[in-house]
């Protein structure tokens, strides 16, 4: 059986066999589910960047530029990091440059296994199918805050690891998997409330960014799997 790891934050990657697994990048509030929104809205590709310095790089040319830092827009950026400001009437056929405080740089780094899918709640069912089809060991990597634990990384990837141990061809002996499992568990009977008691939850609502929110935590909304490979990341259908 394929065997799936759970990294609960960038700053831990090092100390995980990473090399020839499948990757699931995983920030939900908000890149990864971000990403896919534009995607299913018919971006052309996404670009994540790591550092602001990147970013000026794409400036004046025709690529829409969506960037944060501590969930603020920066200055320069035509829009900021929310789902819900990449409708299809903005992104449709467009290339974006993506820099987020956690997620772009996460993304990045999960490049160095075997291949990576953006994962979200609004895609999960997706994601965990592709995983299946993909016949590797599975490798989740939450972005969580600044290198620091979050509860809505680890608690998507607890639902990815428990479906795929219910179709019988996963497990895990990682300590990492086994304990998101277990949140999983927690907060599922009524996922949106429990995510009320995150951090990250309270710091998007004293910056007035709370509003997508709800939308992060909408399960399979599509079924629409972003691959990011050679520097950008464009839609796989599953």
């Amino acid at each position: 059986m394929y065997q799936i790891t759970v990294c609960f934050t960038p700053a831990q990657f090092s100390y995980y066999h990473y090399e020839g697994c499948n990757a699931v990048a995983i920030d939900i509030l908000r890149a990864t589910t971000s990403i896919c929104t534009a995607i299913m809205n018919g971006a052309k590709e996404v670009i994540p960047v790591s550092s602001v310095d990147e970013l000026q790089n794409f400036t004046g040319r025709d690529i829409l530029i969506a960037a944060e830092r501590d969930g603020i827009k920066l200055d320069f950026a035509d829009i900021g990091n929310s789902p819900l400001y990449f409708t299809r009437e903005l992104v449709e056929g467009r290339t974006i440059a993506f820099s987020t405080t956690n997620g772009t740089h996460t993304i990045n780094l999960a490049a160095k296994c075997h291949s990576v899918a953006i994962g979200a709640f609004i895609n999960m069912s997706a994601v965990c199918r592709w995983l299946e089809d993909g016949k590797r060991d599975v490798f989740l990597l939450c972005a969580g805050w600044k290198g620091r634990f979050n509860l809505e990384d680890t608690i998507f990837a607890g639902a990815v690891a428990q479906k795929l141990i219910e179709t019988g061809k996963f497990t895990t002996t990682c300590d990492s998997a086994l304990a998101a499992i277990d949140l999983w568990s927690t907060a599922n009977p009524n996922l949106k409330q429990y995510i009320t008691k995150a951090e990250h939850h309270e710091r998007l609502r004293k910056i007035n960014a709370a509003d997508a929110i709800p939308y992060c935590f909408n399960l399979d909304t599509t079924n629409i799997v972003p691959i990011f490979k050679n520097g950008a990341i464009k839609t796989e259908k599953i």
